[in-house]
């Protein structure tokens, strides 16, 4: 996911995804970690999932109530891009 933060809200988004995304995201099935970096405004958000099936599942369930959350501090509209993994060492 990309997406821009309001002015100032860098420290109170990365304490909203430590304290209450995070959380939320561990606790759904198939989820494997989530990377969140960040340069200035600009946010790009990495998650990792056992297989697309379980990605799309939190996509219709879950993400609407994360997006929610999230509302304040993000400027203008998030944009989500689904990729297959080619290579990872992820578990390995």
């Amino acid at each position: 996911m990309y997406l821009n933060l309001k002015p100032g809200k860098v420290e109170d988004f990365t304490k909203l995804v430590n304290t209450e995304i995070l959380p939320t995201l561990k606790q759904q099935d198939g989820f494997r970690n989530q990377f969140t970096l960040i340069d200035g405004q600009r946010v790009l958000g990495i998650s990792m999932w056992d297989n697309r099936a379980h990605a799309e599942k939190y996509e219709t369930a879950v993400y609407p109530e994360i997006m929610r959350k999230l509302t304040p501090f993000i400027d203008g509209t998030p944009k989500v891009e689904r990729f297959d993994v080619a290579a990872s060492t992820l578990g390995a």
